[in-house]
C-alpha cells in the first residue's frame, strides 16, 4: 500500500523479507548475515521517488487551483544529516534549512566541494551564536541565497536592518496535537510584538511551527489562517515580505493503522491561501515548507538479531516472551524510550512464520527501560527459541530515517549499528560497526 510505504517491500519464496528497487532486489536476511547486526539500511532511492513525488504533486495542485505563488520545500537537516540523504534530497531539488552553525558547517563544506546548485536557497533557523551569524554573514557575502530566520531580541538585533534577506519567526498562539507542541514556546515572537517592530530592510519570510507528526488537517490549516492574517499586516509595513514558511509536521504511519492524505492536504492548503490573499487584493504568497520526517524517515530501516529468548512467567502479561536483540531501542531507536514512538515490525525470515506468539523486545544495555512492548502491548512475532540453536532469527523495525541517527547515544558503551547504502543494485558499507576503541575515544580513553 503505497499510503503505508509498503511498496518497496515483500517477502520471497523462502519467507526473507526483500526490498524493492524497480527490478533490483535486496534480501534482508543475507544484508544481516554479510554485514552484521544491529544493521542500518539506507535506502536513497526511497528518498528521491517521495520527494519527486510531492513536488511533482504541489506543481499540478498549484496549476490546479490557479496558485500563483511559488512553493519551495526546504529540508530540515536536523531530521537526519548523513551525507547520503542530504545528497539525495538536494539531488532531487531540495532546498536546505540548517538550525546550528554546524549545520550550516556543512553546507559551506557542499558549497566548497561544489555539491549543489548555487540557487539552492538556504534558511537558518535555531538560536543564533556569533559563529553562526558570522558564517551566515560569510556565505551571504559569497553570493549564496540564505535566510536566516529571526527568533529573538538578540537576533533582532543584528539582523533587523541587514542589507540581506531575512525572515522572523512568529510564535504561533494556535495549538495543534501533536509530538513537541508545548503550550508556551521560547522560539519566535508573539503577532503583537511583530507588528508593532515597524519596518526592516529586507523582511522576505514570515515562519512559524507547530509540531511534528499533525494528523488532523484542521490542525494544519489553522495556524495557516492565523499566520496569513498577520502575514497581510506585516506586509502593510514590509513590502518586501513575499513568502509563509509552515514549517514541519507531516505525519507518517509508522503504525500502520491509518494513512495520511497528502493530496488532500495540500489541495486544502493552496486554496485556502489563495483565498485570503484574494480576499485581501493582495498577491498570492510564495509558500515553505520543511517536512523532513515525511520525506526521510521511510527511507532506512534497522535491522536486529534475536540473541536470546526467555519466558514471561508473570500471568498478567499480555506477552509470552522476551526477545532480546543486539542493540538497543535506547541507543539507536532513541525516540522509543524518549517519547514513546510505536514502530512497524516484521521478521526477516518468517520460516517459522506457521506458530506466532506474542513478545517483548529487549535491548542489550543493562536498562530496564530498553525495551519495546509494542502498539498494542505485545508484538506479534514468529515463536523462536534460542537454544535450539538453528537458522539465526532477525526483526527489522520500519521507516528508522528520521531523528534516530542524529539522537543516538551509547549507554553502557554500546557500539552504534553498522549503516550501509543500498541504491541502483549496489551496496555501499557508509559506516563500519564501531569497535570498543573507537567508542572509548568519545569518552578520553
Amino acid at each position: 500500500m503505497k499510503e503505508w510505504n509498503t511498496q518497496y517491500f515483500d517477502f520471497n519464496k523462502d519467507g526473507d523479507l526483500i526490498i524493492k528497487e524497480g527490478h533490483n532486489v535486496y534480501n534482508v536476511r543475507y544484508l544481516a548475515e554479510k554485514f552484521g547486526t544491529s544493521l542500518e539500511v539506507l535506502m536513497p532511492f526511497v528518498i528521491e521517488e517521495r520527494l519527486e513525488d510531492f513536488l511533482d504533486l504541489t506543481d499540478v495542485l498549484s496549476k490546479k487551483t490557479g496558485y500563483k505563488g511559488k512553493f519551495f520545500y526546504h529540508y530540515p537537516m536536523k531530521v537526519n544529516q548523513n551525507k547520503e540523504v542530504v545528497l539525495a534530497v538536494v539531488g532531487e531539488g531540495a532546498h536546505l534549512e540548517t538550525s546550528s552553525y554546524n549545520d550550516l558547517w556543512l553546507v559551506k563544506k557542499m558549497l566548497e566541494q561544489e555539491s549543489f546548485n548555487p540557487n539552492m536557497r538556504i534558511l537558518c533557523s535555531g538560536p543564533k551564536t556569533d559563529k553562526y551569524i558570522n558564517l551566515i554573514d560569510d556565505l551571504q557575502h559569497k553570493g549564496v541565497k540564505i535566510f536566516p530566520l529571526i527568533e529573538g531580541p538578540n537576533e533582532l538585533k543584528f539582523l533587523q536592518h541587514s542589507k540581506y534577506d531575512v525572515g522572523i519567526r512568529l510564535d504561533m498562539p494556535v495549538k495543534a496535537e501533536s509530538y513537541w507542541n508545548k503550550p508556551i514556546d521560547r522560539f519566535g515572537f508573539s503577532a503583537k510584538e511583530i507588528l508593532a517592530m515597524g519596518s526592516f530592510k529586507n523582511l522576505k519570510i514570515l515562519h512559524y511551527h507547530i509540531g511534528s507528526q499533525i494528523e488532523k488537517l484542521s490542525d494544519v490549516l489553522g495556524p495557516i489562517k492565523y499566520a496569513l492574517d498577520v502575514y497581510f499586516k506585516l506586509k502593510e509595513t514590509n513590502s518586501s515580505l513575499d513568502t509563509l514558511d509552515i514549517g514541519g509536521g507531516m505525519p507518517i504511519p509508522y503504525m500502520r493503522n491509518k494513512s495520511y492524505p497528502i493530496e488532500k492536504l495540500m489541495e486544502r492548503i493552496f486554496k485556502l491561501v489563495k483565498a485570503e490573499a484574494e480576499k485581501r487584493n493582495m498577491p498570492h504568497p510564495n509558500l515553505i515548507c520543511e517536512w523532513g520526517r515525511y520525506i526521510v524517515a521511510p527511507a532506512q530501516i534497522s535491522v536486529f538479531k534475536v540473541i536470546d529468548t526467555k519466558p514471561i512467567s508473570n500471568k498478567k502479561s499480555p506477552a509470552k516472551k522476551w526477545y532480546v536483540i543486539d542493540g538497543s531501542f535506547m541507543n539507536d531507536l532513541l525516540d522509543t524510550w524518549a517519547i514513546g514512538q510505536k514502530w512497524a515490525i516484521s521478521p526477516a525470515n518468517t520460516k517459522r512464520d506457521d506458530t506466532l506468539t506474542d513478545v517483548w523486545l529487549a535491548g542489550s544495555s543493562c536498562d530496564s527501560d530498553d525495551i519495546y512492548t509494542g502498539v498494542d502491548g505485545t508484538v506479534t512475532l514468529p515463536d523462536y527459541d534460542s537454544s535450539e540453536g538453528g537458522e539465526a532469527f532477525y526483526v527489522v523495525v520500519f521507516d528508522t530515517g528520521a531523528y534516530q541517527d542524529p539522537l543516538a547515544a551509547h549507554h553502557c558503551l554500546l557500539s552504534s549499528p553498522a549503516k550501509i547504502i543500498t541504491e541502483n543494485g549496489h551496496i555501499v558499507v557508509a559506516r563500519k560497526r564501531e569497535t570498543p576503541d573507537e567508542v572509548g575515544k568519545d569518552f578520553g580513553w
